[in-house]
């Protein structure tokens, strides 16, 4: 994969010096990526890390793109994150993380790796951006046939562009990092966002205000399954792009939603509209992943694979105590 970078169109984006990976990959195990194949690269990865901190003239804080699904993006993932928020306690982390279907397993320690990861993305991370690959698929699926990676690499990029215009361009609500975390998560550790995007694709018909609304609001658009019926929303934001006036999204502000707004368009939208939403209806998918791992770690299937590479069974028990109090933390909101 870092070779088809290097010699890909994006190559020329990246320094070869700050691009690292390792001689194996991790098998889809959790355990390799945090405790033994991750030990070998993390210091190469946090020096690397720490000279392009010290250019920066005002650090906010850090992004991670990574998969919670295999070894790599979850395992190495936590514990990448693990060292930014020992070395950089008082900067934000913020993650796009991408998760698998609940209902299918690609293989068959993935519970544990789920909610291992998450275990680390509850405790390490301030925000938190999931994607879900069957509901990418779907939507890709729309306009081709057998949709690629890149299908879907592509739809979660337009996300990452739309959620972060606000900090690469100016804007009055949302201008830093930390001032949309502020506005987008009341409670720390209910730090989960469900996104959606309109238009997915471009349009010969140029879009109206409206129109683009009302697309950003269907459920089909959602990128991460949430029962938004159901349930309770404390904190979003919608982040339009193109040449729009602020009195044409007038109607839509109010005291749970932020309107943000960017006259520089994305390359293939005259207009387009990113919303975040930080709901409670996201718990039912955790709740799915927990019980899964609780199943399995109760039998103790296939642990073997994970404690002989150095983890211990109380990171399992923890984790799991870990994501059944950040569910139980959602029930509460919705009960009172």
């Amino acid at each position: 994969m870092m070779n088809g970078i290097r010699n890909g169109p994006l190559g020329k984006f990246f320094a070869s010096d700050k691009m690292i990976s390792g001689e194996y990959g991790c098998g889809s195990n959790w355990g390799h990526g945090y405790c033994d194949q991750g030990n070998e690269l993390i210091d190469d990865v946090v020096n690397i890390i720490r000279r392009e901190v010290e250019f920066c003239d005002n650090l906010q804080g850090f992004q991670i793109s990574h998969s919670i699904i295999g070894g790599t993006g979850s395992g190495f993932g936590s514990l990448l994150m693990n060292k930014l928020r020992e070395d950089y306690p008082d900067r934000l982390i913020m993650t796009f993380s991408c998760f698998t279907s609940s209902e299918i397993d690609e293989c068959v320690i993935e519970p544990y790796n789920i909610v291992l990861g998450l275990h680390h993305l509850i405790e390490n991370v301030d925000m938190t951006c999931c994607f879900h690959n069957e509901l990418l698929y779907k939507i890709c699926s729309q306009t081709q046939s057998s949709p690629t990676f890149n299908h879907l690499n592509n739809s979660i990029s337009k996300v990452m562009s739309g959620l972060t215009t606000c900090f690469r361009f100016s804007d009055q609500i949302n201008n830093d990092m930390r001032k949309f975390t502020i506005n987008m998560i009341p409670f720390p550790c209910l730090h989960f966002l469900c996104p959606s995007f309109a238009p997915f694709y471009s349009s010969n018909n140029l879009l109206t205000v409206h129109e683009l609304t009302k697309q950003i609001f269907d459920e089909r658009n959602l990128i991460f399954p949430c029962n938004i019926q159901q349930g309770q929303s404390f904190g979003m934001t919608t982040i339009f792009r193109g040449e729009i006036s602020m009195k044409e999204l007038d109607y839509l502000s109010s005291e749970t939603m932020k309107i943000s707004l960017s006259t520089i368009p994305l390359k293939e939208f005259q207009l387009s509209s990113t919303l975040i939403r930080n709901h409670t209806g996201i718990q039912d998918i955790f709740k799915s992943f927990l019980q899964k791992f609780s199943t399995m770690f109760r039998r103790k299937l296939y642990i073997f694979g994970l404690t002989r590479s150095g983890l211990d069974e109380m990171e399992f028990t923890e984790a799991e105590n870990n994501l059944q109090e950040l569910i139980n933390e959602y029930e509460n909101i919705i009960s009172t």
